[in-house]
Formats: C-alpha cells, structure tokens, sequence
C-alpha cells in the first residue's frame, strides 16, 4: 500500500492548500482591512491609518519603520496582535457549547468553498522533477458551483446560533434577521448561476476558466468563439445574472448596504454583541473571507477566472504565450495566470469597499422585497429567456 502511494501528489495537493489558504486567503483579509480603512477615509474626506509602522523604537532605534514609506500598513498586524492579547470574556449568561462552536462555524465553511476555485491554468514544474503540470485547484470537482453554494450555506448556522447562544435579545434579533436574509437571497443567488451554467453546459470551474480563456470572457466576448451573434446575444441574460449575483453576494456576506444582522443603530452590534477576542475576530475574518471567495466565484463565472484580458492582440505585440494549452503552458504564464486571477479578486474586492462607504442602509422590508418580490422572480425569468435564446442562437 505504503509502495503505491503517491508521495509527490500529496506534497503538491499539501501545497496548494498552503498557499491558497495560509499565504493567500487569510493575509487578503488583513489587506482587506487595510484598504478598507483607507478607502473609506478617502470617500468620508479623513485621514485613515497612517501612523502604525513597526515598532523599533521598542528596541532603542529613533522612530518606527514604514514599509514602502506608507504608514500605517502594519495597522492590520496591530490589530491582530491586539485581538490575540485582549481579554477573551465568556459572559456566565451564555450557552457556552455553542458560544465557542458558532464562530468557528463562521469561518470554516467560508475558508472550505475556496478547494474548488480555480487560482490559476497550471504551472509546468519539470525542472523539479514533477512529470505532470500542476493543476491550479485544490479539488477539480466537477460540481464546483454546487459545493460552494453547499458549503457557503452552512455559514448561517454559526450567525444563527451566534444569537442564539449569547442569550441576549439583540445578538438574538441579529441571528434571526440573519437566517431570514442569507436563506432568502441564497434562492436568487442559485437561480442567477443557472443560466451561465446553461451556457456553458458544464459544472466543472476549471472547464470554465478554460472556455473562457479560449473563447472571451461571459462578460467580455472579444475574441474567439465570443465573437459569434449568438454569443453576443446571450450576453443580455448574462449581464442580468451578473447584476443578481452581485447584489445577493453583498446579502449573503453581511456587508453593507445589507448588513441589517448586524445593524449597529438598532441591535448595538448585532449577533456578536457579547463576543470579544480572538472570537469577536473570527466572525470579522469569516465575513471578509466569504468576500474574497464570492469575489473569486464572480471572477471564475463572469470574468474569465485566470484569463488574461485581450491575449490574442497582446501576443501579438509581446512575443509571449499568454493563452492556456494542455500540458505546455510555459511555467511564467502559468504564474502570470495566478497574478491576473488574483488582480481580479483584489479588484473585485475594492468594488465591495467602496459600495459599502457610499451606499445607505436598506431597511429590512426593502431587503426582504428586493430578495423575494425583484431579484427571485427576475432570476426564474432569465433562466426562461436563456432558454428561448439559446434555442433561437444556439451555441456552436
């Protein structure tokens, strides 16, 4: 048995679990937070953080060091030690089996949906002595939109029993505003997907960065297969299921103007009032993780995943492959891939910040009818006129 395992197939699948989990997803949440802080004080006319830099002046030196002569860019690291150090405070009015269980609720299912995005084509690694190219997925299923949506469901439970456990009456009002908002707009975010999925006839994530690749963006079909009639057609569904998707994600990860389970005006701070500590900070690391990966699914459906934008009139003028081929990728454009993927996400994300620091707060009615009376009907009729057009233009 021990002869026939796999030992470099496990030390690649070891790595890519590292990278995208350790050295990517989780250090994108402190640039999140980063940013975050400093667009916001661009849009409200403020300063933001500009001071924290690191502390030499501990050790004798004249004054701190600034990364890149920006300060404040260890700001994200000052907060994390201090949510490491601050008192972790467990009130006695708490059920508190379920108190500890629901923050790690919050992030495992958010950090658990990132195994089957697609990061990048594949990286040729010959020169270590690795005979196949390294696919850019932890786990090519070929029911990748359906794990993610699976998995990102379960995220409620630990809001939910967020409120419940605290054993107070706005955490509660929180977890209960919350379970009725994620499960409503998870309806419309699953009906949004299914005509990008009719389009491409495939569940597969990869398969669809590929397609993309090879034949233009949904979003942007300049090239390829994408410069048919029918293609540009479709885009009228299409562009309708990106709107719905977009505008369910902000729902479904809390953020603003959707954020009314933890609406600071009314319920204090809603289904984490009585957290603090390193629990507080797993609810805050798990609502910007959930952003990143609904940034990453946005980017793989709509925005060509790890597609390189115009790579046929820029080969054109870069004497370098840029484009994906099956088992010859050259190493530096598998690597390219990755850097275009994650510029996506990244400014995917900056698209999340500013629509939070320049839109108001919906009341809960209005959030309960854009989901149920607009977005979920709207859905179920793109799917019928994804169908009629694609009868009348079929695809090649």
């Amino acid at each position: 048995m021990l002869a026939t395992f796999d030992l470099i197939a496990l030390a690649v699948s070891v790595g890519k679990i590292v990278f995208l989990t350790f050295l990517v997803i989780l250090p994108l949440v402190s640039i999140a937070v980063y940013f975050e802080r400093r667009i916001s004080a661009v849009i409200q006319d403020r300063v933001g953080p500009n001071r924290v830099g690191v502390p030499l002046t501990l050790f004798g030196f004249k004054k701190d060091w600034q990364p890149f002569g920006i300060g404040g860019l260890a700001q994200a690291a000052a907060d994390g030690l201090k949510f490491i150090l601050k008192e972790d405070f467990v009130p006695s009015h708490v059920r508190t089996f379920y108190y500890w269980l629901a923050p790690c609720l919050t992030v495992v299912p958010a950090l658990l949906t990132c195994v089957v995005l697609p990061f990048g084509s594949e990286l040729n690694l010959s020169f270590l002595g690795i005979a196949e190219p390294v696919k850019l997925v932890i786990a090519d299923l070929s029911i990748g939109p359906l794990f993610t949506f699976a998995i990102a469901s379960l995220g409620v439970y630990g809001i939910v029993l967020a409120g419940w456990s605290s054993n107070s009456k706005y955490p509660f009002l929180g977890g209960v505003r919350a379970s009725a908002q994620m499960i409503s707009y998870e309806m419309s975010l699953g009906l949004s997907i299914i005509p990008v999925l009719m389009i491409f006839g495939e569940l597969n994530l990869t398969k669809m960065s590929s397609f993309q690749d090879a034949n233009g963006w949904l979003l942007l079909p300049f090239w390829g297969e994408g410069l048919s009639l029918s293609r540009w057609v479709l885009l009228i569904p299409i562009v309708i299921s990106f709107v719905i998707f977009t505008v369910s994600m902000f729902a479904e990860t809390n953020r603003l103007p959707f954020d009314l389970a933890e609406c600071e005006t009314e319920l204090v701070a809603g289904y984490h009032t009585e957290y603090s500590s390193m629990k507080f900070a797993l609810f805050f690391m798990g609502e910007y993780a959930a952003m990143i990966i609904g940034s990453g699914m946005a980017v793989t459906l709509f925005l060509g995943g790890w597609s390189i934008p115009f790579w046929p009139y820029l080969e054109k003028i870069i004497p370098l492959q840029l484009h994906y081929t099956p088992d010859t990728t050259p190493f530096y454009t598998g690597l390219l891939h990755i850097g275009t993927f994650f510029a996506k996400v990244f400014g995917f994300i900056v698209f999340f910040i500013i629509i939070r620091w320049t839109l108001p707060r919906f009341r809960f009615d209005q959030l309960m009818a854009l989901g149920w009376k607009v977005f979920f009907e709207l859905a179920l009729a793109n799917v019928f006129l994804t169908a009629v057009l694609m009868y009348y233009f079929p695809l090649k």
